[in-house]
C-alpha cells in the first residue's frame, strides 16, 4: 500500500474556491480502482492549510490517479491558489496491513 501525505497552503482569497475543487477531486478520486482511502482536511487552527490524505494499493494504482482527469483539471486549477508549492510525502504502511482495514465499513 502507498499512503501519501499532501500539505497544503492556500491564499486566503482563495480558500473557499479551493474547497470546492479539491471536494470534487475527492467525490471521483474514491472512485478509483485501488484507491483506499482519500481524506480531505483543514488545519484547526489555520483554515488556509490544508491535508490531503491518500491510500492506493500499489504504486501502479498511485502513479494512474495522477493520469485521471480529475486530478489534472484539479492540478491545474488549484496551482495559483497555493501560497506555496504544495509537498507531498510518501510514507511506510505499519498498520493497518490488510486492505480490507482501509476501506468497508466506510
Amino acid at each position: 500500500m502507498i499512503v501519501t501525505i499532501v500539505h497544503i497552503y492556500v491564499k486566503p482569497t482563495f480558500r473557499e474556491a479551493f474547497i470546492q475543487e479539491t471536494r470534487s477531486n475527492h467525490l471521483a478520486s474514491i472512485q478509483e480502482p485501488g484507491n483506499l482511502r482519500f481524506d480531505f482536511l483543514q488545519d484547526d487552527k489555520d483554515p488556509n492549510k490544508f491535508v490531503l490524505y491518500e491510500v492506493y494499493e500499489s504504486d501502479e494504482s498511485a502513479a494512474a490517479h495522477k493520469k485521471t482527469p480529475h486530478y489534472l483539471h484539479w492540478r491545474s486549477t488549484v496551482v495559483d491558489w497555493m501560497a506555496q508549492p504544495r509537498e507531498g510525502i510518501r510514507h511506510r504502511v505499519i498498520a493497518p496491513n490488510n486492505k480490507t482495514s482501509w476501506k468497508g465499513s466506510l
